[in-house]
């Protein structure tokens, strides 16, 4: 990706001009395909241990860190902004997972020579690191979502803005008309704006390989399996139980949708993806600074060697400061979930977007968490149980009370909270998980939105602990 280096060193500014973006339509979305969930978790770690192993290094990362540089360009008069991790402001990138079988990616892919020289984005994410650095707020973009998108300016020319196009197109059709990644990224970053009314200036840019990669640098990382699983196109067979997965092992993981323990679905593969993303994280964190320095190092010059990072972050003394702002990350303050969505009423092999994607991206806007408040701690359970336990019911009148007929009135089942597994456990059996409100499969841990029934995450905690004994 060499061709489009930036080679200028700014200062960190977050000053940038912004105009107000286009708003979207309403149309909606479909969900992820592949693995590029867990980059945004794994840039994080990568960044935490760049910031130990950088200073004595700093030569290195400097030369790696520019040579892959990619150019953001220009976009209704949005323009480059370094970031800037001194400002006191939330950090807020995209992630965009490269589907091609270019570079030797054809072997963990499972691409052939016909597929060389195709670029798609099977995922998408919207990342915002909070102000205070507390937590990290992750949100996937489904792949085939349906979205009219505006016009958008390719190193080739300008793409017309587009109605009714799959998400995953915007990138794989701004990569043909441009001829480069630093189109492809630019226009999903373009899309991404319009589309949810953010101002986002910076992008990164993974594959296959760098996942691969950057797991194995870690030393791989332990995953709990809920169910078996068996999928014969990425041949990854795995019992119920613990496993230490390896590079390739996570890659295959993070894609599966065929066989033995999945439903077939891209939306359930996404949340086996926000599971492990906090795996890995949680991973990266056991590493002692101090005594593995060396793996540390090496674990940041291969996150950083794996990724195409956008010229606004390609800033050693940037990257380095925001590490070391992020050092006491928690695992459990990093909100991973997908956009809201459900069935398109025109297509049943797509989804929408639902009203309830709007409050997700408004909480980008005024920089607070997916769950809970940040002035209590970011998750706080009451603010989570059934709205009955939140306002007292007013008493009715008298007259009101002698026209009714006599009705037995039960009280509301808000469920128990289990200090277990965090979840709500209704008089029924039912587990619901607090933060979302959503209905949480017994078998395999799913999260499912319980008016849609469509996937938005997964119950790490309750996984870890219900099947693999895990109280951590």
């Amino acid at each position: 990706m060499a061709a489009h280096k930036h080679t200028r060193d700014a200062n960190p500014n977050l000053n940038g001009s912004a105009k107000t973006p286009p708003q979207h339509t309403g149309r909606p979305y479909v969900i992820s395909h592949h693995v590029r969930t867990v980059v945004a978790c794994i840039v994080i770690a990568a960044l935490v241990f760049a910031a130990s192993a950088a200073a004595a290094v700093w030569i290195n990362f400097d030369s790696a860190i520019r040579t892959r540089s990619v150019d953001f360009l220009e976009q209704n008069g949005e323009q480059e902004e370094v970031i800037d991790p001194n400002a006191g402001k939330p950090i807020t990138f995209v992630v965009i997972g490269q589907d091609t079988r270019d570079g030797g990616n054809a072997s963990l892919s499972g691409g052939t020579e016909a597929d060389m020289g195709d670029h798609q984005a099977d995922t998408t994410m919207v990342v915002q690191i909070s102000a205070d650095r507390s937590y990290v707020n992750l949100v996937s973009i489904p792949r085939d979502s349906l979205v009219d998108v505006p016009s958008c300016h390719t190193s080739n020319g300008t793409i017309p803005a587009q109605q009714g196009v799959m998400f995953n197109s915007i990138f794989s059709t701004a990569y043909r008309e441009g001829g480069n990644l630093s189109s492809a990224a630019s226009c999903t970053v373009q899309a991404v704006n319009s589309l949810t009314g953010l101002h986002i200036k910076n992008f990164i840019v993974v594959d296959f390989q760098g996942l691969y990669k950057m797991i194995n640098a870690l030393g791989g990382v332990d995953i709990c399996i809920p169910t078996d699983l068996s999928d014969t196109y990425t041949e990854l067979t795995l019992k119920k139980g613990m496993h230490h997965l390896n590079g390739l092992q996570a890659t295959q993981y993070a894609r599966m949708r065929h066989g033995e323990g999945t439903d077939g679905s891209d939306i359930m593969r996404t949340t086996r993806q926000q599971y492990l993303v906090k795996a890995i994280f949680k991973e990266a964190l056991k590493k002692n600074l101090l005594t593995q320095s060396s793996q540390l190092y090496q674990l940041a010059l291969a996150a950083i060697e794996s990724l195409n990072i956008s010229s606004g972050m390609a800033n050693t003394s940037a990257l380095v400061g925001l590490a070391m702002s992020l050092v006491h990350l928690k695992v459990d303050h990093i909100y991973a979930q997908t956009v809201p969505i459900t069935v398109a009423p025109y297509d049943p092999n797509r989804v929408v977007w639902t009203q309830a994607a709007d409050e997700v991206w408004q909480k980008f806007k005024e920089d607070k968490p997916l769950y809970g408040s940040a002035s209590e701690g970011h998750k706080t359970q009451d603010e989570h149980k059934p709205e009955a336990t939140q306002k007292p019911t007013e008493e009715p009148k008298a007259s009101e009370e002698a026209a009714k007929p006599e009705e037995s009135q039960e009280p509301q089942d808000t469920g128990t909270l289990d200090p277990k597994t965090g979840l709500l456990v209704m008089k029924d059996g039912t587990l619901i998980d607090p933060n979302t409100g959503g209905i949480v499969d017994p078998d395999t841990g799913a999260i499912k939105d319980p008016t849609t029934e469509q996937y938005i995450g997964t119950a790490d905690r309750y996984i870890n602990y219900t099947v693999c004994g895990v109280t951590e």
